[in-house]
């Protein structure tokens, strides 16, 4: 898709789509009574952006709002969990981290339908493409380097200390994803066996590098999950934390890493790209950076990046495995399920190579 249509596809909002329409009205009267300040009358618009979670613009005279809410109809137990990501937006912001400011929860499913949350507005714009080809080739770097600095931060935070302590289990992040996504790629016999994702579900859980460590990860971090400010290479808000848990930094940062790796399909791809022509970082680079951010060795990073990164496009490659299952059933909802789900098995290789990398036979 390019970055055109990416733009036009997913930018801005749009009339409230019939399947995820309310009561205006409920939802003006519970922010009047739990929104400090809130003042109407209340329009509301839904962004076209293609969260699992469907996101409203709320707009009044004074100020805008966001509200994200559980979609209608019947829901997996552990989707869509508003609460966590209001909660872990709540302590972030409140620690300094640009995440938008929170102004209620509500789960009380008789307002809009289903548990919602309530949050700040932040105006600024949002790249679709990984290789940022709307900004200035001179300044590209420096949005580079903000999107680093900005996950390291995310990852400076000692849990407890905001409050997050019990946001997810602490330790063997690595073999309890990987468990579960192997669970998961199994047991949809629907979407059908993939040779490479077969090797993978064998080959990563013996292979995992040692050494534990704990911090609030995103888990879907890239540069379409945030907002930049309007002409400077500044972070103003880090969104969709519906994936965000506890678990190792370096899973969380590998998967940002993987935009290196990846062939120009969807958001992010800078395989074959000129980076030195257009003003982008090297891997190394990038990664020397986080790692200074941190105090980290750069050194025992690269060590493991093979297998982290083949964890991680394992991961991808069984999420959309778990797509061309309900395109398979008849549940898909998105329009671009099916062409999503034919890249399965180039992903699958794709994570067989790194872990070739890595040492795989």
């Amino acid at each position: 898709m390019s970055d055109t249509s990416r733009q036009e596809q997913f930018s801005g909002t749009s009339d409230v789509r019939e399947a995820h329409r309310f009561d205006a009205a409920a939802l003006e009267a519970w922010m009047q009574a739990n929104v400090r300040d809130f003042a109407g009358p209340l329009t509301v618009q839904q962004f076209k952006g293609g969260q699992s979670n469907p996101t409203y613009k709320l707009l009044t005279p004074r100020r805008n709002y966001v509200m994200r809410r559980k979609p209608p109809g019947t829901l997996l137990k552990s989707a869509h969990a508003v609460d966590r990501e209001y909660r872990v937006i709540t302590a972030l912001h409140a620690a300094g981290f640009p995440a938008p400011e929170t102004f209620g929860l509500c789960t009380d499913d008789n307002i809009v339908g289903t548990w919602f949350y309530i949050m700040d507005c932040v105006d600024g714009r949002i790249i679709w493409d990984g290789t940022f080809p709307d900004v200035a080739t001179p300044a590209r770097r420096d949005y580079f380097h903000a999107m680093c600095d900005t996950m390291a931060q995310l990852h400076s935070f000692d849990p407890a200390a905001i409050g997050l302590a019990d946001f997810g289990k602490p330790g063997n992040y690595f073999a309890r994803q990987i468990g579960r996504w192997s669970k998961q790629y199994l047991e949809d016999e629907a979407a059908g066996r993939v040779p490479a994702m077969d090797r993978l579900v064998e080959w990563l859980p013996a292979n995992i590098p040692a050494g534990e460590e704990t911090a609030v990860v995103h888990g879907d971090y890239r540069c379409d999950n945030m907002i930049f400010h309007a002409t400077e290479p500044k972070v103003l808000a880090v969104l969709d934390w519906e994936l965000s848990t506890l678990g190792h930094p370096l899973a969380d940062f590998s998967y940002h890493l993987m935009m290196y790796r990846m062939p120009p399909t969807g958001t992010v791809g800078l395989i074959n790209c000129d980076l030195g022509a257009m003003n982008i970082p090297t891997e190394m680079d990038y990664i020397d950076r986080y790692c200074a951010n941190l105090g980290r060795d750069p050194a025992q990073v690269v060590a493991n990046m093979d297998f982290y990164i083949a964890y991680n496009m394992f991961r991808l490659a069984a999420i959309v495995h778990g797509i061309r299952g309900r395109v398979v059933r008849g549940t898909a909802s998105n329009a671009h399920a099916k062409a999503m789900s034919a890249t399965v098995e180039p992903l699958a290789d794709l994570a067989w190579q790194q872990a070739q990398k890595a040492g795989a036979r």
